[in-house]
């Protein structure tokens, strides 16, 4: 799984305990994460453009957590944010001597589907259930690494 990907779901998980009534900023989930602000930009700006988070400007604006991002698959997710690329690169440049012949590329395939399986019941709802939620509402803004 790719960072980009961690990061999201990392974010979706700490939107999803976020109290209405304090507004949670992009640079906030960076801090706590101890991730650059510009990364945690660019995850939020996917992750709206999913329709899994909204984000309002101004004053007691914020991001918030949709009720479709609330109930998505994190399956779904996952394969949303890491796209349809296979685990190895047999036709990458230079491509693959093997690839004609090669049964590794069916087995990853296989095992990749299968983990995205394993994901597709549970929803981000599910992720931040105790004991995860009120860690993650426990989290302090640290210097990103």
């Amino acid at each position: 799984m790719t960072k980009f990907t961690d990061l999201a779901l990392r974010a979706v998980m700490r939107l999803a305990v976020a109290d209405d009534e304090e507004p949670v900023t992009t640079r906030a989930v960076a801090e706590e994460m101890a991730v650059p602000h510009a990364h945690m930009a660019k995850v939020v700006t996917r992750l709206r453009h999913l329709g899994v988070v909204e984000a309002r400007r101004g004053r007691g604006g914020g991001l918030a957590l949709t009720d479709f991002g609330r109930r998505s698959s994190v399956g779904w997710l996952t394969r949303t944010l890491e796209g349809e690329e296979e685990v190895v690169g047999c036709e990458a440049d230079p491509p693959c001597p093997l690839r004609a012949a090669c049964r590794l590329r069916g087995a990853l395939r296989e095992a990749q589907d299968a983990f995205y399986r394993a994901l597709d019941p549970l929803t981000v709802a599910d992720l931040v259930r105790s004991p995860t939620g009120p860690v993650l509402l426990s989290l302090t803004p640290r210097p990103p690494s």
